[in-house]
């Protein structure tokens, strides 16, 4: 599991002056980001990460986040398949659980989905 820290900015909240919603899964990108580059993905197979695609995102909200807070995303990958993947990323804020994104991301060459690479799965299972 790696954790990235990010703080709210004032043009991410909406007029109630909460995160908007849709932000949220800007911070699980930023989020997933930061977990390949800890477990050198981004170094080793930054080729097959650029292969891979989100194609389906669930997020499910406890609590609001609010202009200026600090926010903890927390990512662990939750299942390997032969093509894809799911990560999870807990974001909270002092402890406190805000949003859950589950992501699952395939890897697909020319629209077609292609297997994961050992190197590849074997460094998303590799905690950093």
């Amino acid at each position: 599991m790696t954790t990235t820290e990010i703080r709210v900015r004032w043009g991410e909240v909406d007029g109630q002056e909460v995160v908007f919603n849709a932000n949220y899964l800007m911070y699980a990108d930023v989020a997933v980001t930061e977990f390949m580059r800890a477990n050198g993905i981004m170094e080793h197979c930054r080729d097959e990460f650029g292969q891979t695609f989100v194609v389906d995102a669930h997020l499910t909200f406890r609590a609001s986040a609010r202009f200026d807070d600090l926010l903890s995303l927390a990512v662990r990958c939750e299942r390997i398949g032969r093509s894809s993947y799911a990560l999870g990323v807990q974001m909270s804020r002092d402890g406190e659980g805000l949003c859950t994104a589950v992501m699952t991301y395939v890897r697909a060459v020319d629209g077609k989905s292609e297997p994961l690479s050992e190197a590849f799965r074997q460094r998303l299972s590799t905690p950093a």
